[in-house]
């Protein structure tokens, strides 16, 4: 893997620090500009809008200069953002703040993984794009623990500090490891939005909703769930997240290296696990040992999911990939949002705190079925929707046709006719 997978790493990193950090840190931002917590809680709701809307907008702007240039100005406006967050003279100016380092997500993680893909052989694209999620996987392990144990020794404003400090390293290292690839000749924003009208690459975004979602249908209402289902301690969340965040690294790690040998039963063992758990978790979460061990499968089996739907919509956007690649950065955060106010449905109904992992249960099982309809497909039309002659069944066939399609993805993507 080159070393330029490193720099777009660090910039995760420092991302996905600073989307959940906050989660930790809501009393005491709510007690120093004297709101509720609820009111602070707009600190979240505003940076996932904001993911979800800057990923187009950002990437759209961003196509008339190469990735590279693109990437340094999204981690430019992440360091602002972060710095805005941590000189906040009141909580407007600091929601502001939250909402230009969104700004940066979706489009970084997009364009990041169009440009990890392009630096290996087309046979360790997954992979490739594994590494570079890598440091958002690590962030939930390392960074927002200590990021939340700075802000609640020294103060919120210093994590904020060193989160912007995190940006500014990984600006450097993207100025100095990343190469300036030459852009895809004859594509333009056109070309990026003709993507959206492939049925595979909608199919590939729904999955992404529905899947992702199931993760986090459970995960947000994973403390009251620990403490009064479970019985655990209130300080025990912080240790039951670091042991999520592990599942997040293992599973990103293997899900990368296994979608580049067999993309579509990647998709179907992983949905098709993490829907049987997600059910399950309402059962074990009455024990403490169980639930520990739920909790780890649940973020291993979700991030499994990740590089294989993110590669699959790089694919199937043939050459033209990157507002698709961010679009799909804002479908995670978009699963997110909505499996958390569904979650909230279901305990406000009095189903109790374990009725969203049934939730999330349910949405994974449709994501599954979705991956089964687009394999269908793409058994019948090709990845290019044309109708294939003699076209092969089975899971070996579909892994074909994907591969396939990664090929030619990569040899558009350098302007060279295929």
């Amino acid at each position: 893997m080159p070393l330029a997978l490193l720099a777009l790493a660090i910039g995760a990193f420092g991302i996905g620090t600073t989307e959940f950090v906050i989660m930790g840190l809501l009393p005491e931002v709510a007690a120093d500009f004297g709101v509720s917590i609820p009111t602070a809680g707009f600190l979240v709701t505003g940076y996932a809008l904001g993911v979800v809307l800057g990923a187009p907008l950002m990437t759209v702007l961003g196509t008339r200069i190469s990735r590279k240039r693109m990437l340094m100005v999204l981690m430019g406006l992440f360091v602002l953002g972060n710095l805005l967050s941590a000189l906040a003279p009141a909580f407007g100016v600091m929601l502001a703040g939250r909402v230009v380092a969104s700004l940066a997500h979706g489009a970084f993680f997009g364009i990041g993984a169009v440009v990890a893909a392009e630096l290996v052989a087309p046979t360790k694209k997954a992979g490739a794009i594994a590494m570079m999620f890598t440091g958002l996987t690590v962030a939930n392990v390392v960074g927002v623990p200590l990021g939340t144990l700075v802000g609640q020794s020294a103060g919120w404003r210093v994590t904020f500090a060193g989160v912007a400090a995190l940006g500014v390293l990984g600006l450097a290292g993207i100025a100095l490891l990343v190469p300036d690839l030459p852009r895809p000749d004859g594509v333009r924003l056109r070309h990026e939005l003709a993507a959206f009208k492939n049925a595979q690459v909608l199919l590939a975004m729904a999955m992404t909703v529905l899947g992702f979602g199931g993760v986090f249908a459970a995960i947000t209402y994973i403390a009251p769930m620990m403490t009064q289902v479970a019985g655990y301690a209130d300080g025990s969340v912080t240790w039951l997240l670091v042991l999520f965040g592990l599942g997040m690294v293992g599973g990103n790690l293997v899900g990368g290296r296994l979608a580049d040998r067999a993309l579509m039963p990647l998709l179907y063992v992983s949905l098709g696990a993490l829907a049987v758990v997600l059910a399950l978790f309402t059962l074990t979460a009455h024990d403490k040992v169980l639930s520990a061990v739920t909790v780890f499968l649940v973020g291993a089996l979700g991030f499994a999911t990740v590089p294989p739907l993110q590669k699959r919509v790089l694919d199937q956007a043939h050459g033209a990939p990157t507002l698709a690649s961010a679009v799909n950065i804002g479908a995670f955060n978009l699963g997110n949002a909505l499996a958390a106010w569904l979650g909230g449905i279901v305990i406000s109904a009095g189903l109790g705190y374990t009725a969203p992992n049934w939730v999330g249960g349910l949405l994974a099982a449709a994501a599954l079925v979705l991956a089964v309809v687009s394999a269908a497909l793409e058994r019948r039309t090709g990845p290019t929707g044309e109708v294939v002659a003699g076209s092969g069944t089975g899971a070996a066939a579909v892994t074909e046709g994907s591969e396939g399609a990664g090929e030619r993805a990569a040899v558009t993507s350098t302007g060279t006719r295929s």
